[in-house]
C-alpha cells in the first residue's frame, strides 16, 4: 500500500515517489542513475511515473516507488485504481540509468536499475516502446499524460522525444 508521502502530490516526482495522472497534465522528474519508469494507457489518456532509485527492495515494503521490484507493480496498481480499469493495458518508456559515479566497482547502479525494471516489465507483460538510458549525464523528464509523449533533456544529447 502506498502512503500519502510516497505519492507525488503535484506534477514533480521526487526520488522514490510515484505520480499518476489522467488527461491534460504533465508529470516531471529528474534522473541520473535512477530510472523514470513511465507507464501509459492510451485508451484512458493516463500515465504513471515511478522514480526508481534501487533495483531490489530485499523485503523492504516502503516506499514502494524506490525499488524496481515494487515500483512497477505499484504504479500499475495505482493506474488501474485511477482509471477504474482492472485489466488496464499500458506500454512503458524508460529514462535514466546513467553512470554518474566513476568510482564504482562491478555493475554500475544505473545499469542494475535498468535491468531490474526491464525484468519486472517482462514479467508483467508490459512492452517497452521507448528508452533513453545510459550515458554519463542526468536527464530531465517531462511526460504529457494525455498523449504519453516523453520529452527528455540531457547535456549529452540535447532534447529528444520518446
Amino acid at each position: 500500500m502506498t502512503s500519502p508521502s510516497d505519492l507525488s502530490t503535484g506534477d514533480s516526482i521526487a526520488i522514490g515517489q510515484i505520480g499518476v495522472a489522467i488527461g491534460r497534465m504533465t508529470l516531471k522528474t529528474f534522473v541520473g542513475s535512477c530510472v523514470a519508469v513511465v507507464l501509459h494507457s492510451s485508451r484512458h489518456a493516463a500515465a504513471g511515473v515511478a522514480h526508481v532509485m534501487l533495483p531490489a527492495s530485499q523485503g523492504r515494503e516502503a516506499p514502494p516507488g524506490k525499488y524496481a521490484d515494487t515500483a512497477v507493480p505499484e504504479t500499475l496498481r495505482l493506474l488501474r485504481e485511477a482509471t477504474g480499469d482492472p485489466v488496464l493495458e499500458c506500454s512503458a518508456k524508460l529514462v535514466g540509468g546513467a553512470k554518474m559515479f566513476g568510482f564504482t566497482q562491478g555493475i554500475p547502479i544505473g545499469d542494475q536499475n535498468v535491468a531490474a525494471v526491464e525484468k519486472v516489465l517482462r514479467e508483467l507483460g508490459i512492452e517497452v516502446v521507448g528508452r533513453s538510458c545510459g550515458g554519463q549525464h542526468g536527464r530531465r523528464v517531462t511526460v504529457d499524460v494525455e498523449t504519453g509523449i516523453v520529452t527528455v533533456q540531457t547535456a549529452e544529447q540535447g532534447t529528444q522525444t520518446l
